[in-house]
């Protein structure tokens, strides 16, 4: 869908400067202070909608292609080299006038704010300024199309999910933008073949995987492709007759359907000449790419070689912590790795690969859902407005989509946020490790954190919008640990060892991730050692070895970030005592996602304002 960075995205330097002292009487006693408070607020908003023209897509996903916005609702963004300058400039500006404000002026709240938008502007200038190919935005992606970047694969099931269609407008709208789609196909195209010019394409396994789901949307005729049978089906819903179906099926077959092969034939070219290489270290500067990538997704200055060693260290503490889970369920010989994977294998674990198991396994998961929602209230004192339901990865592109991924609601209500699961074969989510998947994606994960982030009233719609990997994959691993600690699991010891695979799972990201990109391992030798540690089977351990080599340093963000956030908990109680209050501890999250340097700022000043009362 839309590439823009539109949201603050991740830093890899440190924040210079300290923040002041906290109060939380204060801080609210503050929010109407004027001055550079108010200069400072209509200036956030100023970028925020001055970014949001840029980015109709993600106008449209936040229900702001309305009133004033409603030109946006008939477009598609910009993908092209000169968008990409555009956005670059853009980001200077802000820059040159965020840093008017005198800071030393603002109130608590206003520091912060202004320190997180800078931290997300100096980053990401510094990043697009040194690298001149793929993307070093909110997430670092090397190469523009691959299985999991290009608008081939998002404008479909974005056009399918978030444009509504309620009237004629919001039809015709479709139309247009199905219009557009193959000039932004074209546009992608291009970077594509100018970053190839410089020796930056994606491996030959990724190329292949991009070519099945190129021609998975290219292969059918043209009336049966989601871009027609969405608005087919949805305009005749709406009363608008069936011209709508007609118009689309044109527009696809005579401009889509061409753009497709020439997006086909230019993949299939890169294809002979692709390295089976994995790691970005092959690509121009691509050790400092990697040194980079790191840093914005932990939002720490932590070395590869770090984050590997890390990764080693947490590996052996969770395996040794699932041994005698496995040993009461008379699982004795072996690693865990070894254990799990023939866990795995149980046909009581698993859901029927058909379209009737499909269907029972999400009905579990809203069924999970249900059951945690009843029992937020122990821990949280801010429950989120929005619902979320549980959809499946559309077939369209679930052969390169990750496992499952969150998608927020929109401001305006009109629809849920959705957890979405991969199901392109049920044995690759067996029933043991279906509860952590839940936890971590919808309540108290993802879900919960998004939602009172946006419907926070303390901070800027910037903000309200804006994430760092760190805080929030951190957030949504800590949330598997909170179920765990409010009983969830309760009776069910594989229900808790799926749960302590998931973060065997991402333990062994860290190593994996830095051993292609850093230690230049292989994609067979990352894969191999994924499965033995993991158990987890091997198509989806194949996926995600595949995942980390396009998104590098993206899957160090959840490990590290958990650390910090279990951290700073343990920190708290350990100094607040009897004066702990765990739903006192997580109101942090109406603040935002903010780099760890800042999360912890903010956690400390909270229990120092709290000693005091």
């Amino acid at each position: 869908m839309d590439r823009r960075s539109f949201m603050v995205s991740a830093g890899a330097v440190a924040l210079s400067a300290s923040l002041p002292g906290y109060s939380v009487m204060a801080q609210s006693a503050s929010s109407a202070a004027g001055g550079e408070d108010a200069r400072l607020k209509a200036m956030l908003d100023r970028f925020f909608y001055g970014r949001l023209e840029d980015s109709p897509e993600r106008a449209t996903g936040l229900g702001l292609d309305k009133g004033e916005r409603a030109h946006l609702r008939s477009r598609l963004s910009d993908y092209s080299a000169a968008g990409e300058a555009k956005e670059l400039a853009r980001s200077k500006a802000e820059l040159a006038e965020l840093r008017s404000v005198d800071r030393d002026k603002l109130s608590y709240g206003s520091t912060i704010d202004y320190d997180v938008v800078e931290y997300g502007l100096v980053r990401g200038i510094e990043a697009n300024e040194r690298f001149s190919y793929g993307s070093a935005g909110g997430r670092f992606a090397p190469y523009v199309i691959s299985q999991l970047t290009g608008p081939y694969r998002g404008v479909p099931d974005f056009l399918d999910t978030q444009h509504q269609i309620e009237n004629k407008a919001d039809a015709d709208a479709y139309l247009s933008r199905l219009e557009q789609f193959p000039t932004a196909l074209d546009q992608s195209l291009e970077r594509q073949k100018t970053d190839a010019a410089k020796g930056v394409f994606a491996p030959d396994y990724i190329l292949d995987t991009t070519l099945k789901q190129l021609r998975t949307l290219r292969d059918q005729p043209a009336a049966e492709t989601l871009l027609v049978s969405s608005i087919a089906r949805r305009a005749k819903e709406a009363g608008l007759g069936d011209d709508y179906a007609a118009k689309a099926e044109t527009i696809v077959a005579s401009a889509v359907f061409p753009a497709l092969d020439r997006q086909i034939a230019t993949v299939t070219d890169l294809r002979t000449r692709a390295t089976h290489d994995a790691g970005v270290w092959r690509l121009p500067d691509g050790e400092a790419y990697y040194d980079g990538a790191i840093k914005a997704s932990t939002t720490t200055n932590m070395t590869p070689e770090e984050v590997h060693q890390l990764g080693l260290e947490q590996v052996a503490d969770l395996e040794a912590q699932l041994d005698p889970i496995l040993r009461a369920h008379g699982m004795t010989q072996g690693t865990a790795g070894a254990r799990l994977a023939a866990l795995n294998k149980d046909p009581e674990q698993l859901y029927p690969n058909t379209d009737e198991g499909r269907a029972a396994l999400l009905a579990q998961l809203n069924r999970q859902i249900v059951a945690m929602n009843a029992k937020l209230p122990e821990a949280f004192a801010t429950l989120p407005k929005a619902d979320v339901e549980v959809r499946r990865v559309p077939p369209l592109i679930q052969a390169g989509a990750p496992g499952g991924y969150y998608d927020s609601a929109p401001l305006d209500g009109s629809r849920p946020a959705i957890y979405y699961i991969n199901l392109r074969d049920t044995f690759d989510r067996p029933k043991f490790g279906l509860a952590t998947l839940t936890h971590h994606e919808a309540t108290p994960g993802h879900h919960l954190q998004v939602s009172l982030a946006q419907e926070s009233t303390e901070i800027p719609l910037i903000r309200r919008l804006g994430g760092y990997s760190a805080y929030s994959e951190g957030w949504a691993l800590y949330s598997e640990q909170l179920a765990d600690e409010m009983g969830m699991f309760e009776g069910d010891p594989l229900g808790r060892a799926g749960m302590l695979q998931s973060y065997l799972f991402r333990a062994t990201r860290l190593v994996v991730d830095t051993g292609l990109h850093s230690k230049r391992w292989s994609r067979e030798k990352a894969t191999d050692y994924f499965i033995a540690t993991t158990g987890i089977a091997r198509g989806r351990s194949q996926g995600e070895i595949d995942r980390y080599t396009v998104w590098p340093g993206q899957a160090t963000s959840y490990k590290v970030g958990h650390i910090m956030w279990d951290r700073l908990r343990t920190d708290a109680k350990t100094k607040l005592g009897d004066r702990f209050d765990i739903k006192d501890f997580h109101q942090v999250l109406l603040q935002g996602s903010v780099p760890l340097t800042v999360l912890e700022k903010l956690v400390n000043d909270r229990v120092a304002a709290r000693l005091k009362i």
